[in-house]
């Protein structure tokens, strides 16, 4: 006997259409809202739609549904961008925003919007330190095994290094020193 258990998940038709194929198994990013006679499912195709929504909702006067409708028309970059630039005329083609609700959501959102902005810059900056970072030792280990020493010695001395603003070179020759010793 199989028991199944479903849910009412509210999503745009441009959300759905992009979803993929009948059976494929998706990923869809969701936000619980919890009122006092309602709950609901909004689901979101990538976490900077689920962020901008959230947003969006922060502002007085722009609820669950009208968001969700916002975010099928203009992508969240998009929107941030009108926003950070103060785009009334962006912002009032999106259907049911008039220029009174486009201001209010340029003076509600622009500091909130550039400072996601600035989390997800530092974010990208940090990952992209530690793949270069990643990419140097590996290189310094390639070279050191070149020159015959174990791949287990050369990680180990390596791991004792502070490494982070050395180039590889650097590494290589803290590397034979520890190597050597």
């Amino acid at each position: 006997m199989l028991v199944g258990l479903g849910y009412k998940v509210y999503m745009s038709d441009t959300s759905i259409n992009k979803l993929g194929k009948l059976g494929e198994t998706v990923k869809v990013h969701t936000y619980y809202q919890v009122r006092e006679d309602d709950i609901s499912i909004f689901g979101f195709n990538t976490s900077e739609e689920l962020i901008m929504f959230e947003l969006m909702i922060s502002v007085s006067g722009i609820g669950a549904k009208t968001a969700l409708s916002m975010l099928a028309v203009i992508e969240p970059s998009k929107f941030a961008l009108a926003v950070i630039t103060e785009d009334v005329n962006t912002l009032t083609s999106i259907p049911g925003i008039g220029p009174k609700s486009a201001k209010r959501i340029i003076l509600e959102l622009k500091d909130k919007v550039k400072k996601e902005n600035q989390i997800a810059q530092v974010q990208n900056m940090e990952i992209q330190k530690a793949v270069i970072n990643d990419n140097k030792v590996e290189e310094a280990v390639a070279a050191l095994q070149v020159l015959g020493y174990n791949k287990k010695d050369v990680e180990q001395a390596i791991s004792t290094l502070d490494k982070k603003d050395m180039s590889v070179e650097e590494i290589i020759k803290k590397g034979l020193l520890i190597l050597s010793m």
